[in-house]
């Protein structure tokens, strides 16, 4: 339960949307409390809506690593989430305000091993005691609902399994996962959609095949620097391929590799515009855990050894000397970003403690989860290239109450992209209403 609840008195208005803070002191460690964090909480509602008694709905955010979203005004997804409910934005642990994870906080925690298991709280299963005592504070012991995008469908599904009697429902866009399956399955499969995405990306852009080669062949032959420090590698630059999931990140690859050089008394040259976006665009430095942690979402009582970097060598088309196009790469992480990203270097051992250790905790329990009463509605992207179609197929086999809406009208952040229409067909599937 929560050690503390800041309870706020006042509501601050901007266009069309009331909020307000809330602050929970919480357990580091739920096994062994001692220790505390802050946890951050940002409820919405409207002005209209201020004095109605609606439930809550609790939005666990991408990634992981990454903070709820800011809202600007009463747009998007969340216009049509209040209809129904007042919206909770939660900061899971270690990111937005909630006792964030930097570098800097890191190497305060002293040598590798203890950031290390510093870092070992801040997976979805602590994300979910943390909402559980949360939900204590705030209602007790009523019930709320929980809407969960990407990764924060994986928390959701960590919280059917741990504690489905705080939910009266779950909705899930793009992001149920293996309940079961090892974290080489996940990159077996996903580097084929990858590869799939590059090639669709090459046909709608084919002059940026020569493009890329040559911005290739030139960071292999030259050392570039990053306004932050960071070196510019071949294998870092093809990390860009993460936008080609997103339904505007083909575009986004391609408006940056077209401005990439300019011409400098007859000397070409890679712009510094071009180098200060292509940072601007890879968040692994200021959101470490997404490259510390990324792998352990997978990971139940085993070591992922680098899934991504060994899985890597069944698919030689990746290869940076390949005959054929020259691929980028999609959502993994490698050994080798914490030699290459300025603020991931300092964390190299740690990193690669946490690939090593098989002192992961189980996420699910198959058994509960087969005995699901929580009704679950969930939006399944057909060409998602970030968490595979068949393993959500898989899963809401094994998983009573799950009602899936299969698409391919979108990619994977169609919640951002059209969140009124998306979310608003899973509020009609659960209601009955299609």
């Amino acid at each position: 339960m929560a050690s503390h609840h800041t309870v706020p008195d006042t509501w601050r208005a901007i266009p069309g949307l009331l909020l307000r803070d809330h602050w929970f002191t919480l357990p580091l460690d739920y096994q062994t409390p001692g220790r505390n964090i802050r946890v951050y909480a940002r409820e919405l509602t409207t002005p209209d809506q201020a004095n109605t008694a609606l439930s809550y709905l609790v939005f666990f955010q991408g990634g992981p690593g990454f903070g709820a979203p800011r809202p600007m005004g009463n747009t998007g997804w969340i216009k049509r989430a209040l209809q129904d409910y007042r919206v909770l934005l939660l900061d899971q642990r270690g990111t937005g305000r909630s006792t964030p994870v930097t570098t800097a906080s890191l190497l305060a925690e002293g040598a590798p091993d203890a950031q290390a298991n510093y870092l070992m709280h801040f997976r979805a299963d602590n994300i979910v005691r943390d909402a559980e005592a949360i939900r204590r504070a705030l209602i007790g012991d009523a019930k709320w609902s929980i809407l969960g995008q990407s990764y924060g469908g994986f928390c959701a599904m960590r919280y059917l399994s741990a504690a489905p009697e705080g939910l009266n429902e779950a909705f899930i866009t793009g992001g149920i996962p293996s309940v079961t399956r090892p974290t080489d399955d996940v990159y077996r499969a996903t580097y084929p959609r990858v590869m799939a995405k590059n090639a669709r990306y090459y046909a709608r852009y084919p002059d940026d095949v020569q493009r890329v080669r040559e911005l290739v062949s030139h960071l292999q032959h030259h050392r570039v620097t990053l306004p932050s420090g960071g070196t510019l590698t071949p294998r870092r630059f093809l990390q860009l391929g993460l936008q080609l999931g997103m339904s505007d990140g083909f575009e986004a690859l391609h408006y940056l590799i077209e401005d990439a050089w300019e011409d400098i008394r007859g000397q070409r040259a890679l712009s510094w515009a071009f180098l200060v976006q292509l940072e601007q665009m890879q968040h692994f430095d200021t959101n470490p855990i997404f490259s510390l942690l990324h792998e352990a979402c997978y990971t139940q009582r085993a070591a992922s050894n680098w899934s991504a970097e060994r899985l890597l060598a069944e698919h030689p088309a990746f290869a940076l000397d390949s005959e054929d196009h020259v691929l980028f790469t999609g959502e993994m992480i490698y050994p080798w970003m914490f030699d290459c990203y300025a603020q991931l270097a300092p964390l190299k051992e740690a990193a690669n403690i946490l690939a090593t250790t098989n002192a992961w905790p189980m996420l699910y329990d198959p058994a509960v989860l087969a005995h699901n009463k929580v009704p679950v509605v969930a939006a399944v992207y057909y060409d998602d290239m970030y968490v595979p179609r068949e393993f959500a197929e898989e899963t809401s086999a094994q998983v009573p109450s799950m009602t899936l809406w299969h698409t391919n009208e979108y990619e994977h952040n169609g919640l951002r992209a059209d969140g009124p229409a998306v979310l608003g067909r899973l509020i009609d599937l659960r209601r009955g209403k299609l």
